[in-house]
This record gives C-alpha cells, sequence and structure tokens, in this order.
C-alpha cells in the first residue's frame, strides 16, 4: 500500500501531546492523520488532517471514527476496547491490537498475565474493590507498607499512592485495586520494544528514570542508564520477552526495577509511545514516534542507536499555579549548548501537569545531567 502523498488514512484516538508529536512524523511522510479527542483544544488539532470531537470511550463514537480509517492507532489506553474488536472484525487495521489492550488496559490484568507467563514481577494481592483491601489489612493477610494500585484509569501519578499507614487510605476511591509488594530498589529502569505486523522486532537502549519524591512523576530519563552492562542485557531480553507474550504491534515500553541484588522486574507497560523515549527526539536515529509509524504501517524499522547521550527533563506545572500557563525562562535555557524545548500546547496549567519536556543531548552523560539541573532550576511552567 502507499502511504505517503496518497489516499491512505491514518487515525489516532487521542489528541495529546503524544499525538501531537506522531504528528511531527505523519507530516515528515505526508501521511494523511484524522485524530479523535474529547476537548476542543486538544494539542493535536492543528496538526492532524481532520480532527474530531468526542468521547473516547463511547462505543459508538470510536467505531463511527474508526471506520472512516485504513489504519487505527492510540496515544492513550483509555479508549473504548470493544468498538476496536469491532472494526478489526470489519477489516480496520487496529495496532496494538484490541486483545493487546485489554490485557494492558487494567493492572490486575496485566500483573496476572506476567504471573502466567512467568515474567518476574513484584508480589501483589488483587480486590475487587478498597473496602476489601482494608478488610484484608485489618486481617493481615496483607501487611504494611505496600503500594496501592487503581487497576483502570490511573497515570502521571494518579492511582497509584504508598500506604504506610491505615491513614493513608483516607480519600481513596473504592474501586477494583491491587496491593503490591514494596520493592526496595537500586533504579527504575524502562526499555522500549518495536515489532511489526510481519514480525520484525528492535528494543531501544535500556534508559534510567529519576522520579519526583511526592508526585511519583519521572523528573528526568537518562539514556543510556548508568549501569552495569549484563544488567542493560538481562533488561533488554525481559523487555523482548514481554513483547512476544502480549504479541503487540507498534510500540511497547517496558518499565522495570532494578533490585539491589540486579534482578528485573517488571513494573508495567505502555502499548504506545512513552515519557521515556522522548530523549528519542533529538538523541537518537529513529526517534520513538517515527519508529511508532514504521512499526503500524509494517515499513522496515530504523536505527535504534543513541547518536550522544540524552537526557530529557519533564516540565510540570508549578505548584500553586492554576490557569493560563505562561513559561518562564525558556530563553535562557536556549543559549546552553544541546538544548532543544517541546512545548505540547496545552493552555491550561495545574500543578505537576505534563506541560512539555526538555532534550539535553551532550556526548558526556555526566555534563547531559549537570545542563539538566540548570534546566530544571531554571524554567518555570506558572499561570498568568
Amino acid at each position: 500500500m502507499n502511504y505517503f502523498s496518497s489516499d491512505f488514512k491514518l487515525g489516532i484516538l487521542g489528541g495529546g501531546q503524544l499525538g501531537k508529536m506522531l504528528l511531527t512524523d505523519t507530516r515528515k511522510f505526508d501521511i494523511q492523520t484524522y485524530v479523535l479527542d474529547p476537548s476542543e483544544e486538544a494539542p493535536c488539532k492543528i496538526g492532524s488532517n481532520k480532527f474530531f470531537k468526542g468521547d473516547l470511550m463511547d462505543f459508538d463514537t470510536v467505531y463511527n471514527f474508526g471506520k472512516q480509517v485504513d489504519v487505527l492507532t492510540f496515544e492513550i489506553e483509555h479508549v473504548n476496547v470493544s468498538a476496536l474488536a469491532k472494526l478489526e472484525t470489519e477489516g480496520v487495521k487496529v495496532y496494538p491490537s484490541a486483545a493487546t489492550l485489554k490485557l494492558i488496559q487494567n493492572k490486575g490484568r496485566q500483573k496476572d498475565f506476567y504471573v502466567k507467563n512467568n515474567i518476574p514481577t513484584a508480589d501483589y494481592k488483587h480486590f475487587e474493590a478498597l473496602t476489601r483491601l482494608e478488610a484484608a489489612v485489618e486481617d493481615n493477610e496483607v501487611t504494611l507498607p505496600f503500594v496501592w494500585k487503581s487497576t483502570q484509569f490511573g497515570y502521571d501519578g494518579n492511582g497509584v499512592r504508598v500506604i504506610r499507614s491505615i491513614q493513608d487510605f483516607d480519600g481513596l476511591p473504592n474501586v477494583e485495586c491491587i496491593a503490591e509488594k514494596m520493592i526496595p530498589f537500586k533504579n527504575e529502569l524502562a526499555v522500549i520494544v518495536t515489532r511489526t505486523p510481519s514480525g520484525e522486532i528492535k528494543t531501544y537502549p535500556v534508559v534510567e528514570m529519576e522520579f519526583h519524591p511526592e508526585a511519583n512523576q519521572v523528573e528526568y530519563v537518562i539514556c543510556p542508564a548508568r549501569i552495569d552492562a549484563t544488567v542493560a542485557e538481562k533488561a533488554r531480553a525481559i523487555a523482548l520477552k514481554v513483547s512476544e507474550k502480549f504479541n503487540h504491534v507498534g510500540l511497547l515500553a517496558v518499565e522495570m526495577f532494578q533490585t539491589e541484588d540486579d534482578e528485573i522486574l517488571v513494573n508495567e507497560v505502555a502499548p504506545r509511545p512513552h515519557n521515556s523515549g522522548h530523549y528519542s527526539i533529538e538523541a537518537s536515529y529513529t526517534s520513538q514516534f517515527e519508529q511508532h509509524l514504521r512499526a503500524i504501517l509494517n515499513l522496515p524499522l530504523g536505527n535504534t542507536d543513541s547518536k550522544a547521550a540524552g537526557i530529557m527533563v519533564n516540565l510540570v506545572g508549578a505548584e500553586g499555579h492554576t490557569g493560563d500557563v505562561v513559561y518562564k525562562n525558556i530563553e535562557k535555557i536556549l543559549g546552553k549548548n544541546g538544548v532543544t524545548p517541546h512545548i505540547y500546547g496545552k493552555k491550561q496549567t495545574r500543578p505537576f501537569r505534563k506541560m512539555g519536556h526538555v532534550t539535553i543531548v551532550n556526548e558526556d552523560i555526566t555534563e547531559a545531567r549537570r545542563i539538566a539541573e540548570e534546566v530544571k532550576n531554571t524554567i518555570k511552567v506558572i499561570s498568568n
């Protein structure tokens, strides 16, 4: 099939920053794109050929949107899977598939899947409601501390809380959840795996993630991870196994823990371009967004090697600021070597909302990390 400057139509469910960055590459290749998002102000609106406003969880909305395109992909997991499954039976190519997404959408199902397929993961218990978990804690079936995770609709630190005492249950929703054993770990790592429908598969180098202590959000993504080569090989091998078992097509970001004794445990996965791969836009031969496109269109995959060390700094809304966004001091970081800001186009800021990122590329990873700290301390995302 001819994708370039043709009648071919690619549909994207979700119009946020991931979609916006994907559209940079569809425009580079002159591929027609249709986007569906619930917000009239979605960042994707300006970059797509056609933009549709609608509810991603509504069966009819997703189904009717999907009927207009040849290949359908998504940049957010919270979409109507039944509509995707029906579209597949009618000949629309959906990548990753409805079956893959259904497994990944629910963190409880995801964890059960790892156990069933002998993929190393932290011990956990699955509960249909918070009240059941609270009862289990009272009966000493679950011991404190542990990590509470909502099985559905969590993102950017929402839907995750460390429970150290009974008081920590306050304010949590009474929903299906898991209680996961707290793992003392050295590092949080991630590996991006890409696979085509015909079975070509590639992994990106292992990245290391430094988290904000309160927001449970990634502050820095560092590539390559500052870890031993044998640990990196093990992480890539486990990521390949996860990809093979999910049988996904497109991009799969596999997040992992490196334990104190250098074991690798899978935390969770995302079947789409991911925060841990943003560094690749500047630092890799093939960005994760171009690679996702190549994969879902069954084109040859690009080189995943890095040209230089890359560090990504998340730009998130400052605490105490909600409303029309203002970016302070961006011009000050533009004078620094190898620094590229990406602004997502969200008009409204709120505390810890992802509003953009900055990539720092340098031959020396220590120098890149130093500049990243300067960037982090210079830019402020505030409200008007």
